[in-house]
């Protein structure tokens, strides 16, 4: 058995997490019509699939969950369907016969109910409001679908609603009142799939791109993204190649979005918590973009190879963001303007290396390798930083033993070039680099990477050889931190001027590296206690990466009780966010640094606020489920 065939039987050779029969069938052509009722808050559909059937068989099997199906239809004729019972967490098999066994139109007439997953109703800023979040199978509740990123299709949408609305696709003209059309010539896969609809106004933030938010929120938005914007694709252009998808728009959601942002084409979906008014967070809306390539133009064939969508992104995400750094310091005239740059991006996997170990020290051990088995298997309970973080590690190792950037940079094309409009699995991916690399005579550099550990064994990497400048400017001054606590003192000389010359990054890494190295140190909770007034600025701040890490930090060791301002002040600051990667730890810190019954207590207040995704996760953290 050859190296590719061995990493090929690892995987399921087909999508475990859908109940359709996909393998059976060529998607030619979507259309997807959807309406918006906000007074009954559900959607009303029809969907119509122009099919090849590619076995001859005489059965489409399509994913759902929880929908009501009204008719169905084959080639114009209607058809008695089956709605086959529920399977847990994958939904009902929507069984459909079909009386020929050539190419077929199937067309498919459908509403939510209120057990969707895939959509919220709320009310917004200015008005009502809904929004959709399909990734990873909730694609199968909001309509019926090949819900597997192995199946991919050009898109026609349309879209009916009082407000404006946005879907997966380019905008086109439209003379019927609320009613909205998109185009989507790539084909996407169904996760990929959205709709928003609310009082949405758009403002620019570079020649090709487009901001939408609610009006109150727009010109805050508007400042935060418009500096960077068009630099970021130009640079991802350069490093890939030309950006396919004609516009880059983005759209700030509501606060209870789950997610930092969603890669949805045409219509990038970002949290509202990335509007901190000091720009140190667009290196997300780096990492959607780069989503573009990685993900939407070619995508995993199944979740359990998640890593290609996310660590190709992670990493296309810090060339980018370190590319912005070194024009930067050119322009400021620094000296060695790409090496600043390239000490930005190893500074950043520093931090994306933190997360790693964290996720790694607290995930079910399945779940740490970059290749999942997830049959029978929730694909939201195995999503954390694993396939982002130690899917760019493996990327950055392969390209650290080839030789470095210039050695590496040809693959990034060739591979996007190889697999764009396709899905593919992590076999294909080594089978691609040895395709490019033996004619170069490097096969034996690939040959000495151990894939198997990379690829399917649990736990951390050996830990890689990173650019520590920044960061030790950062630990420099943690451990005078250390030094004075372990000291006894009480007089802290520590001030505000400390951190001034630091990096919104390195603030980050100066908080959670404190809280770490705290842990193994008897410090006093009232020294503790002094530090609000030491560091105002971060429990005053608007960024929640700072919250986050700053409450951390005082909650774990300062002993505070649940009527106590930093307890309570954190707790209504969770029911103001919803994104997980705010909302679940901090419910676990309510949980570990107060009591349990204050963390249920909160969440109970907040509950309905969440999104149905978020509001399970928690749950489950919380032990309510």
């Amino acid at each position: 058995m050859s190296k590719i065939e061995a990493i090929r039987s690892r995987s399921h050779p087909l999508d475990p997490c859908t109940n359709s029969n996909y393998s059976h069938f060529k998607v030619v052509h979507t259309d997807l019509t959807i309406g918006v009722s906000f007074t009954e808050k559900k959607l009303n559909g029809k969907v119509i699939y122009q099919l090849k059937n590619l076995t001859g068989t005489s059965e489409l099997v399509l994913d759902t969950s929880y929908l009501d199906i009204a008719s169905v239809t084959v080639n114009g004729s209607k058809v008695a369907f089956d709605l086959k019972p529920v399977i847990p967490v994958f939904g009902s098999p929507l069984s459909i016969p079909l009386d020929t066994k050539d190419d077929v139109e199937v067309a498919i007439e459908f509403s939510t109910t209120d057990k969707c997953t895939a959509i919220q109703f709320i009310q917004g800023d200015t008005g009502p409001y809904v929004f959709s979040q399909c990734q990873a199978i909730h694609a199968r509740s909001m309509f019926p679908c090949f819900d597997t990123p192995g199946v991919k299709s050009p898109y026609k949408f349309t879209a009916k609603s009082p407000s404006v609305c946005t879907m997966s696709g380019r905008p086109q003209p439209s003379s019927e009142k609320d009613t909205y059309y998109f185009d989507q010539p790539i084909p996407i896969p169904s996760y990929l799939v959205s709709i928003t609809s609310g009082n949405l106004h758009k403002a620019p933030i570079g020649p090709r791109s487009d901001v939408y938010s609610e009006l109150p929120n727009l010109e805050a938005c508007q400042w935060e993204f418009e500096k960077d914007m068009e630099n970021f694709i130009q640079i991802a252009e350069k490093l890939v190649f030309e950006y396919e998808w004609s516009r880059f728009d983005s759209l700030v959601l509501p606060s209870s979005f789950p997610y930092g942002g969603m890669e949805i084409p045409n219509m990038t979906q970002l949290t509202p918590t990335l509007i901190s008014k000091d720009r140190t967070q667009v290196k997300v809306m780096a990492h959607e973009l780069a989503h573009s390539w990685s993900g939407n133009l070619v995508t995993n064939c199944s979740w359990e190879h998640f890593w290609l969508n996310e660590g190709w992104t992670v990493y296309l995400e810090r060339r980018i963001v370190g590319a912005i750094a070194a024009a930067g310091a050119k322009e400021e005239g620094l000296a060695n303007p790409e090496e600043h740059g390239e000490q930005v991006r190893h500074f950043n996997a520093i931090i994306g290396w933190n997360a790693l170990v964290e996720s790694v020290n607290s995930l079910e051990p399945r779940f740490t390798s970059l290749v999942w088995d997830l049959e029978n298997a929730d694909p939201d309970d195995a999503f954390s930083r694993i396939p982002y973080e130690k899917g760019f590690n493996f990327l950055f190792h392969i390209e650290t033993r080839l030789g470095g950037v210039e050695v590496f940079d040809p693959f990034i094309k060739y591979y996007f070039k190889k697999f764009r409009y396709q899905s593919l699995d992590s076999a294909q991916f080594i089978e691609a680099l040895y395709d490019f690399y033996t004619p170069l005579g490097k096969a034996d550099i690939l040959d000495k990477i151990d894939l198997d550990t990379w690829l399917f064994q649990p736990g951390l990497p050996e830990y890689p050889n990173f650019d520590t400048t920044l960061a030790d400017q950062v630990y420099s001054y943690v451990d005078k931190w250390v030094d004075f606590v372990k000291s006894g003192e009480q007089d802290i000389k520590f001030s505000e001027a400390d951190v001034d010359s630091f990096e919104g990054e390195q603030e980050m890494l100066f908080i959670e590296t404190l809280t770490e190295k705290l842990k193994d140190i008897n410090v006093s909770s009232d020294l503790i206690r002094k530090l609000p007034s030491v560091y105002p600025k971060y429990g005053a701040s608007n960024n929640g990466e700072y919250l986050s890490r700053w409450n951390e930090l005082l909650i774990k060791y300062g002993n505070y009780q649940s009527n106590d301002e930093v307890v309570t002040s954190f707790a209504n600051w969770l029911g103001s966010v919803g994104r997980m990667k705010f909302v679940r730890p901090g419910y676990k810190l309510l949980k570990t640094g107060v009591s349990t019954d204050f963390a249920i207590a909160t969440f109970k207040r907040f509950e309905d606020k969440y999104h149905p995704i978020c509001r399970t996760m928690v749950k489950k953290d919380l032990g309510l489920v």
